[in-house]
């Protein structure tokens, strides 16, 4: 028996040199404590931070602990080995231990090396026991972690100052502090052969499209790849169309964005190590929403609103007219503004068109290094850049200052969009419609904007249509894209993304509260102006 015992033992030895934990799936755990030390010794050889610290219970029973150095919690880790060494007396029995011994809320039971690995390396604590086939892994996870700031990159003047970090356990009890519901669900999923990448589904029972929360499951589930790094290999790998510029998801590192779009019946995506969480369905429009667009009066939200469709417009046509106006359509400008084009342009020895190309270039190139410069400096060299090379350019003769004009406006147009991944899109877009303008003029920009409308309104995002509810048309879902209107008529949620609960607000709360009147005609004793008098 013994003989057996040894030679499985080898044999398992010799194939895992260098395997990875997917490999690892169904070997179950030996009962011998020394054959799965040796396991351990030979899976971790040459890794200096994983720590196996063997010591005996009070019934000099023998046993291990194994845990990772910098993920766990020392100081609980020796609690856990003095409540089994010196506390109480030893017992050899796996479920006894982890019924009387251990003073740990989460405990686990494993029984094969997958399971028990996994754990580990996420930053749980396994326990072996000489003579049992099972381990135990507690949940004393101690790694350090960035604190909870402000993000950068949506900050707001009214609204909460929270946003996500990279540890996926801090990001989804703050999504549950937001909504304190039994019907928010989280389904665990790991992802990636060596990294092991804890990933979360997240979503509303009863609201969310059960199609849609199985599909995002689905597609998760089926990636197969090595390492699963950031949010973005998920979103890449999971989205209807690899080849379009547009994104298909949305992602946010706001809680109070995600529970939002949770209410609206999406699905929230956590991937362990980026505080970025992705939205599915996702639409064009909710992409050009800010979460202060709720938390400000309805007029001043829809003011923004249009000013930020304005803007993206600007963004994205406005080199390619200034190319093609110049170019073939002298007749558009009025005869003052056309002789101070031409004046500016006369000495210029480029066409419109290479003139576009330098500047944009430029001023992308400038964009970039103020981003990838440390913070002390960066935000001085792309102003100051901006400043210098365009007032440099036009003093060279490089380019005109009509031209510096349009390319400074176009790149504060583009700044105005709340989420980067939309700006970047249609930064990228410019540089087609200024060729096509540039061949064709405005019938070129014509053309370049109808096939990009064509291909957003071809688009699918988990089966939603990627403009809706616009194309197709929905006129009750149209409350919160052109306009956003109070909060008491948006009693329902959006029914394109084909939920199962459509009421989000008892209906006629609005008219209740007119139909009383306010404090229409009363003092600030509460009586009205015939009884002060009285």
């Amino acid at each position: 028996m013994e003989f057996k015992k040894k030679s499985k033992t080898k044999e398992l030895l010799e194939t895992i040199d260098t395997c990875s934990l997917l490999e690892l799936e169904g070997i179950p755990l030996f009962p011998s404590l020394d054959d799965n030390i040796e396991v351990l010794e030979k899976l971790f050889s040459d890794c200096s931070d994983f720590v196996i610290r063997e010591f005996r219970q009070r019934n000099s029973e023998r046993a291990a602990a194994i845990f990772v150095d910098g993920l766990i919690d020392t100081r609980e880790v020796n609690q856990v080995l003095q409540s089994l060494m010196v506390l109480e007396d030893g017992d050899e029995d796996i479920r006894v231990i982890e019924e009387r011994l251990l003073p740990v809320s989460q405990i686990d039971r494993v029984s094969d090396y997958k399971e028990l690995l996994q754990a580990v390396l996420s930053g749980d604590t396994g326990i072996l026991v000489d003579g049992n086939g099972e381990a135990l892994t507690l949940g004393i996870r101690g790694a350090e972690k960035r604190s909870v700031n402000e993000p950068e990159g949506e900050a707001v003047v009214r609204g909460p100052r929270e946003g996500f970090i990279e540890n996926i356990r801090t990001n989804t009890s703050m999504l549950r502090r937001k909504l304190r519901t039994p019907r928010l669900k989280m389904k665990s999923l790991v992802v990636g052969r060596e990294t092991n990448t804890n990933i979360v589904v997240a979503f509303l029972e009863g609201i969310a499209d059960p199609q849609v929360v199985d599909e995002v499951s689905r597609r998760i589930s089926n990636i197969d790849i090595d390492a699963v790094l950031e949010s973005g290999y998920i979103e890449e790998l999971i989205q209807d169309n690899v080849y379009s510029p547009f994104p298909q998801l949305m992602y946010s590192e706001r809680p109070d964005t995600v529970a939002a779009s949770l209410l609206e019946g999406r699905v929230a995506i956590f991937v362990d190590g980026t505080p970025m969480v992705l939205l599915a369905p996702a639409t064009f429009w909710m992409m050009l929403q800010a979460s202060e667009d709720y938390f400000e009066r309805f007029q001043m939200t829809t003011l923004l609103r249009w000013l930020r469709y304005l803007f993206m417009v600007i963004a994205l046509v406005t080199p390619a007219l200034y190319v093609a106006i110049t170019t073939y359509h002298q007749q558009m400008l009025p005869t003052t503004l056309l002789l101070s084009v031409a004046a500016a342009r006369e000495s210029i020895p480029f066409p419109a068109i290479v003139e576009a190309l330098i500047m944009e270039i430029a001023f992308e190139a400038l964009r970039e290094a103020g981003i990838r410069l440390p913070k002390t400096v960066g935000q001085a060299v792309s102003i100051l850049g901006a400043l210098v090379v365009g007032q440099a350019a036009v003093q060279a003769g490089i380019v005109s200052a009509p031209m510096v004009i349009v390319v400074s406006l176009t790149g504060i147009a583009s700044f105005t969009i709340p989420h980067f991944n939309v700006a970047i899109s249609l930064r990228m877009l410019r540089f087609p419609l200024m060729i096509a303008a540039s061949i064709l003029g405005i019938y070129g920009i014509l053309v370049g904007v109808l096939l990009i409308l064509g291909h957003m309104a071809n688009l699918r995002s988990f089966g939603v249509p990627y403009l809706s509810p616009l194309a197709p048309m929905s006129i009750g879902d149209m409350k919160d894209v052109l306009v956003r209107v109070p909060w008491s008529f948006m009693e329902k949620r959006p029914s394109f993304l084909g939920i199962q609960n459509a009421r989000r607000m008892n209906a006629g709360f609005a008219n209740k509260v007119q139909q009383r009147g306010g404090q229409a005609g009363t003092t600030s004793g509460g009586k009205s102006d015939g009884e002060g008098k009285a």
